[in-house]
């Protein structure tokens, strides 16, 4: 999968929540320069509930599930993301633990940025970092307020 086809994911995903920095040709260009890509297999973690990490997650090919355990009944969130989707924003603000499993349900590939890329973007183009921090901001925003109405 090359970036091109990673960014036609990103932007023609349909959904409320979907990733939308406000970012020309180049920026994007430049932008995803800062990504690795990674496969991973139909059942296999890619974020574990309770780890520290810092990591934000592109999902170019497949799909993942999305899953909280350990709660009350019934608590156990669950969504599932198709390519273009953004996962793991949270790390992108602080240092914290996972509040979710993320899980491959098909064979897939997902792009990283690992938090000392994305501290080399902003030093190198602090433009593009300030609009990929609002749009992973709006992303989950618009996510915690999905969780509370659906705990309301």
């Amino acid at each position: 999968m090359t970036h091109e086809q990673l960014l036609h994911a990103i932007q023609s995903l349909n959904a409320a929540d979907a990733f939308r920095p406000r970012l020309d040709a180049a920026q994007w260009r430049n932008f995803l320069q800062y990504l690795t890509s990674h496969e991973i297999r139909g059942g296999e973690l890619l974020v574990k509930q309770g780890e520290l990490d810092r990591t934000v997650y592109f999902l170019g090919e497949g799909s993942l599930q999305v899953y909280a355990t350990g709660g009350a009944a019934g608590t156990s969130r669950s969504a599932i993301l198709r390519p273009g989707a953004m996962c793991g924003e949270p790390g992108l603000f602080a240092d914290g633990m996972r509040t979710a499993n993320v899980a491959a349900m098909t064979t897939s590939t997902v792009w990283a940025m690992r938090l000392p890329r994305f501290e080399e973007l902003c030093a190198r183009t602090p433009a593009i970092a300030l609009e990929i921090l609002r749009a992973a901001g709006s992303v989950m925003a618009l996510r915690m307020r999905a969780n509370i109405g659906q705990i309301a």
